[in-house]
């Protein structure tokens, strides 16, 4: 049995990262919500030692330890950041949280029953060694599932920073360009690199969840909160005020402020380990 070298000097994530809590404003409150479908879909009766991929602040591997069947939960994440917020939820003994890279997991081959990603492999500048390397860590029989957004027309609220940005700023539709290419993102993404990894029985679906704002803040805080690209974009010198200005009238859509909820669409697909 081999181990791959964990390479945390590798950089292999094009998401800047800053907190646990900003990524929870932008993010993790979102992804609470998709993690009980995405779990249904990957692996409703799965049971046995699991490892979750890039958990971030550690809603998917929260999620796990509410089945009593898995006897460990390993999770990680490249951000210290992320995992010193997650090791601070206080959360299920089961699970532990460390500071890893998905391109060389620091596991022994045929590890896990269940090996999940949630929203990461878009953020990986080479995911067919993340998917490799997911699939190596599987026992014979195991199941690896991974889901992310379709950001080409599936997340209404990233769509909409990104198509007011591109009308007043030509480097924000360069941005845009970049961020909705992503052939990871779009149908057939992660089940192609699934089937090239050697995986059986490549199923895919759709999981669609609501995002619900409070108001216009609520909605706009994210964009602000130094996580992602949006961070990038927004804090460069003279951003923010002209596309906060637009945005909202685009969030407003001629009602008061107020709730908003738009719809999230996320690509998922599951495989079995021969």
């Amino acid at each position: 049995m081999t181990i791959a070298q964990s390479s945390l000097d590798s950089k292999n994530s094009t998401f800047p990262t800053s907190s646990g809590d900003r990524y929870e404003l932008q993010m993790g409150r979102h992804s609470r919500s998709l993690a009980p479908l995405f779990i249904a879909f990957a692996a409703a009766r799965a049971k046995g030692k699991a490892l979750d991929v890039g958990c971030g602040t550690g809603s998917l591997a929260v999620e796990l330890a509410s089945n009593p069947d898995f006897t460990s939960i390993e999770a990680f994440d490249l951000s210290q950041a992320y995992i010193a917020y997650a090791k601070a939820r206080g959360a299920d003994p089961r699970i532990n949280f460390q500071t890893a890279d998905a391109c060389a997991i620091p596991f022994p081959d045929e590890t896990f029953d269940l090996t999940l990603s949630m929203l990461v492999l878009a953020f990986i500048p080479e995911p067919q060694r993340a998917a490799r390397e997911m699939v190596r860590v599987t026992r014979p029989g195991g199941t690896v599932a991974a889901c992310m957004w379709d950001l080409r027309g599936g997340l209404v609220f990233d769509r909409m920073f990104w198509d007011t940005a591109a009308l007043l700023d030509p480097k924000a539709m360069y941005l845009r360009g970049k961020a909705m290419s992503r052939p990871i993102t779009r149908q057939g993404g992660i089940a192609g690199e699934f089937k090239t990894a050697g995986l059986q029985n490549v199923q895919e679906t759709t999981l669609t969840i609501a995002m619900n704002f409070a108001d216009f803040d609520d909605f706009w805080a994210p964009f602000d909160g130094g996580e992602g690209m949006f961070a990038i974009y927004v804090g460069a010198p003279g951003v923010e005020k002209k596309i906060r200005r637009a945005l909202r009238l685009a969030y407003l859509d001629g009602s008061p402020d107020g709730p908003r909820a738009y719809f999230a669409t996320a690509w998922a697909a599951r495989g079995v380990r021969q």
